[in-house]
């Protein structure tokens, strides 16, 4: 379900997968072949949402802002399952792992993964192609290729599931 906020209507690129039970509302733009999941929330109604392309925001995730303080996803980025990202920005290629917290100025590098459960306080930076994990998240590792492919493999999965389910809503429209 999509809402307007103060006369801001969210812009969903056409190709996108947005489940039925989502709610998206306000300043947010969703860019190309990324997905909502179901009962995912996503409120820009104190500051603007910028998902980019073939990004991922899994089920019951919620985002949202302080005021002045936009959120950012960039393109091809995994945010996990009950995640809650306020005020952030998640660098292009990076994994939000279940249930995490990514408070408000935080920054994750590009490609960072962030371990389930971690909480990512306020201002924190977490530098590219390390893994965080803890509350509050520590850098504990770099990557690896291995990481950095499962990554991929993850966010690849969830594009082409996005599509199906597109399909699959569409013809019963």
């Amino acid at each position: 379900m999509n809402y307007q906020y103060k006369g801001k209507w969210p812009v969903i690129d056409k190709t996108v997968f947005v489940a039925p039970d989502a709610v998206i509302t306000g300043d947010v733009e969703i860019g190309a072949h990324s997905s909502v999941w179901f009962q995912a929330v996503i409120r820009g109604d104190v500051a603007p949402v910028r998902i980019g392309s073939y990004s991922n925001i899994q089920d019951l995730s919620l985002l949202h802002q302080s005021p002045d303080l936009p959120l950012i996803v960039e393109d091809h980025v995994t945010i996990g399952h009950q995640v809650t990202l306020h005020s952030a920005i998640i660098r292009e290629k990076a994994l939000i792992g279940m249930g995490s917290i990514i408070l408000d100025g935080a920054e994750i590098g590009e490609e960072a993964f962030i371990g389930a459960g971690s909480l990512v306080p306020p201002g924190k930076k977490i530098p590219p192609r390390t893994l965080a994990f803890g509350s509050p998240a520590k850098v504990v590792r770099d990557l690896t290729e291995e990481d950095i492919a499962e990554m991929k493999r993850i966010q690849a999965e969830y594009a082409e599931k996005a599509q199906e389910y597109k399909k699959t809503i569409e013809q019963t429209d």
